[in-house]
């Protein structure tokens, strides 16, 4: 069942924390590929200085403004896709940027896409790194730019409940930024190996 937008028209961390163990869907050409999402960080409003609506709006961060249950998706420093979803009513910026997943549908043609302009073969990579990492998964499902603004309750990027058994989460600091670290807004799932290194959190169910 594809997630409807509702689910996203919530507090943004009761959606980052249901979104464990949902299944990040990617429809394309070359294939379907999918996976369970294990990691994810809140990004809440304009006085979250890490948020990328904290300068007030711009033509970038105007999907943050627009209806929840779309897809943001972003160039970050000028290497690596990162996708999030939108969430809150409508000129509430805020979002969940997905940060890893457990492959769970069209993993030989992650491995491919992971392999591409490295020295890597696809076979060399370890399924629970595939999706490592918001960059790491963009590239495995092949999100970019023009996933962006998509909708994830009607698209070929969408986020499902196939009705797999619940989690149990922790929650620590956000990674990679440099304001705002005292937000213990990230939470993944425990015990999960494609779950990037954090400090200890509060563990929740």
């Amino acid at each position: 069942m594809i997630l409807p937008r509702a689910f996203y028209a919530r507090p943004t961390l009761d959606v980052a924390a249901d979104l464990i163990g949902k299944v990040l869907v990617h429809e394309t050409v070359r294939g379907t590929a999918a996976g369970v999402i294990v990691e994810a960080e809140a990004y809440i409003g304009e006085s979250d200085p890490a948020c990328h609506a904290a300068p007030g709006p711009t033509i970038r961060n105007a999907p943050l403004y627009g209806a929840p249950g779309f897809a943001y998706v972003y160039l970050n420093y000028g290497i690596h896709y990162l996708v999030n979803a939108v969430t809150e009513p409508e000129g509430s910026p805020a979002a969940v940027l997905i940060r890893a997943l457990e492959p769970f549908e069209g993993e030989p043609l992650m491995r491919r896409r992971r392999a591409r302009g490295t020295t890597r073969r696809p076979a060399d990579f370890d399924s629970a790194e595939l999706c490592r990492g918001p960059g790491n998964l963009a590239r495995a499902l092949g999100i970019s730019l023009r996933e962006n603004r998509l909708d994830l309750t009607d698209s070929s990027l969408r986020i499902e409940n196939r009705g797999l058994p619940a989690r149990e989460i922790v929650w620590g600091p956000r990674v990679g930024i440099s304001v705002g670290v005292e937000h213990a807004w990230r939470c993944s799932a425990v015990g999960s190996a494609a779950v990037s290194a954090f400090k200890q959190g509060t563990r929740r169910r």
